[in-house]
């Protein structure tokens, strides 16, 4: 997406929610979930989540493990996450985890694509009981979509653990950095890789 016309998209989006915050806080403020995923580089599933209609912010961090104030040089233990924060009214849970599948690999448990090793191997994280329930549902139904057993689907789905958000400079990396991102992307196969899973679900990449 042209930053321009991204940075005009956010500002509307801003401006609206700013709107519904003065007219009915409570409601407002009630109505935000957040859903938390593991799928590879967190600048790649950021970019790939926060396009979509409903998703308010998307931030990039670390989750997964007990190590205290990670950092991108020392995660050991975690993975790199996004934290998604949206509006349910206007996308579902269901919706944002379909989305999810379709922009990993859900092959590999390994890491994904070039990027190798336990910080980037696919992962949902639940905060209760219905996430938990409509992740193993979500599941069931990409083993359909795949014609593949559910047990050859590798992404697990844990209980969340504390959201450690990443340095500055990671937060909207495709944005800022578009020719280094995009370039990244390329190189690491990711495109490629999705398209040989999905072919015409994702269309988005």
């Amino acid at each position: 997406m042209n930053p321009i016309i991204k940075f005009f998209k956010r500002l509307i989006l801003t401006f609206a929610f700013s709107l519904i915050l003065i007219s009915c806080p409570f409601q407002a403020f009630a109505e935000v979930q957040d859903a938390i995923f593991a799928g590879g580089c967190f600048w790649c599933l950021e970019h790939d989540l926060e396009k979509l209609d409903g998703v308010i912010t998307v931030e990039s961090g670390y989750s997964g493990g007990d190590l205290v104030h990670p950092t991108y040089g020392n995660h050991n233990g975690h993975q790199e996450v996004v934290k998604v924060s949206f509006n349910p009214d206007i996308i579902s849970y269901k919706d944002l985890l379909y989305n999810y599948w379709i922009n990993v690999d859900p092959f590999d448990e390994n890491g994904q694509f070039c990027d190798r090793g336990n910080s980037y191997k696919p992962v949902v994280f639940t905060f209760n009981e219905e996430q938990r329930s409509e992740a193993k549902e979500s599941k069931e139904k990409i083993s359909k979509i795949l014609s593949t057993p559910s047990n050859e689907l590798k992404v697990q789905i844990i209980d969340s653990k504390t959201f450690w958000i990443a340095e500055k400079y990671h937060q909207d990396f495709a944005v800022k950095n578009p020719l280094k991102y995009n370039f990244y992307r390329k190189s690491c196969g990711r495109d490629n890789r999705l398209k040989k899973i999905w072919g015409e679900h994702n269309k988005s990449n």
